[in-house]
């Protein structure tokens, strides 16, 4: 079955350009107007994937994405303009797992959103399937993608989990914020997205760590990237 996936986009033009540039691809598509309308049809349409417009008439992005998070893991691509650094940071706080700065390519719209299908759902979702990852009172369950502290459930969105994956796996490696950025978007990460990297630590830390500012688990290797604390 194919994957559906939603598009958020209030300009008929860019709507449609998707559009047609996904169903070439071979998925099912739904295209909405406005938040509210996404909101509204979610639940009945149930997308594997969803394609948000940060700036949207009524509720924009940002809110559509907040509550998005309180019923669904389902990856997000955020779309926004190329004057608004603050959306691309603002965006990934919130929960979208990827970005994409308008005006792009169709191709390479679908390279994203290929990606992001192929970490949450296929074979790279599965590549370790069956592990469990125990580092102190942090539960890591590979195969139902589910991180628990202290028996606690963390929700974290499909960008998030692999990122911890990755560096929960080999405890005390450092990793650049390039290798994280391509390790966990699945194609070649550009220098400018780096810092996308420190936005989605510093969520990951606030969910898992007892003491964000003081954090046990994620380590700051200065001036390098980041490192899982050695047991």
């Amino acid at each position: 079955m194919a994957s559906h996936i939603m598009i958020v986009e209030d300009e008929p033009a860019v709507a449609r350009g998707v559009q047609v540039a996904l169903e070439r691809e071979g998925y099912a598509v739904s295209v909405v107007p406005t938040g509210e309308d996404a909101l509204s049809r979610f639940a009945d349409v149930a997308p594997d994937l969803v394609v948000l417009d940060v700036r949207l008439p009524g509720i924009d992005g940002f809110e559509v994405l907040r509550q998005l998070r309180r019923e669904t893991r389902a990856p997000v691509l955020f779309l926004t303009a190329r004057s608004d650094e603050v959306d691309k940071v603002v965006g990934l706080e919130i929960g979208a797992d990827d970005y994409l700065v308008k005006p792009f390519s169709v191709r390479e719209l679908a390279s994203r959103v290929k990606a992001l299908l192929r970490r949450a759902y296929g074979e790279l979702a599965d590549t370790q399937t069956g592990r469990t990852l125990r580092r102190g009172d942090l539960v890591i369950d590979l195969e139902r993608r589910r991180v628990t502290r202290d028996g606690e459930r963390i929700s974290l969105t499909t960008t998030e989990f692999d990122l911890l994956r990755h560096l929960a796996s080999r405890p005390g490696r450092v990793y650049t914020r390039t290798q994280l950025l391509e390790l966990v978007r699945d194609y070649e990460a550009l220098e400018a997205d780096e810092r996308t990297i420190n936005v989605h630590v510093s969520h990951i830390r606030e969910k898992i760590e007892p003491d964000p500012a003081r954090p046990r688990y994620i380590k700051t290797v200065r001036g390098v990237g980041y490192a899982f604390a050695e047991d």
